[in-house]
């Protein structure tokens, strides 16, 4: 399983995740977005509809139905109900164990966090540190001064 932790300081989680998610889909794939919270999922529902003029993102929740349709799914769950192989983990969550069964399935998890939040960038490292521990070769990503994403080694 590909691990990619992304520390967002000079944007937003919010920002930065239509993107990845555009590509995602256009690589053919299909995504579970998991969130820290009803609100969380409910902003990025309605943003995904309208962060672009010239362009939307299709996807669903567990309110709009047809989960199993749907190329990009939010949830606050752990269902992963349209088969998706990535998993964004946007809002916090950071696995303490990445053999955990709530994986299998993904060939790739995508961990967002604020890395302006000390404790946050601390419990990534530690989950960074946990992900190499079980065998996997996670990637650290950073923004540089001029928001350039380069790969780091967390400390």
């Amino acid at each position: 399983m590909e691990i990619l932790f992304y520390c967002v300081e000079r944007k937003t989680i919010e920002d930065i995740l239509p993107g990845l998610l555009e590509r995602t889909v256009e690589r053919g794939w299909r995504a579970v977005v998991r969130t820290d919270s009803e609100e969380r999922m409910n902003a990025l529902d309605n943003h995904l509809w309208t962060y672009s003029d010239q362009s939307f993102l299709a996807h669903g929740t567990p309110e709009t139905g047809h989960p199993s349709q749907q190329p990009v799914y939010l949830t606050t769950g752990e269902e992963n109900p349209n088969s998706s192989s990535v998993l964004f983990l946007a809002g916090g969550e950071m696995p303490p164990h990445w053999d955990d069964a709530r994986f299998a399935g993904y060939t790739r998890v995508v961990v967002l966090f604020n890395g302006q939040d000390t404790e946050l960038l601390g419990a990534a490292r530690a989950s960074w540190r946990e992900a190499e521990a079980c065998g996997h070769q996670p990637a650290f990503w950073q923004q540089n001064a001029a928001g350039k994403w380069e790969q780091q080694k967390p400390g």
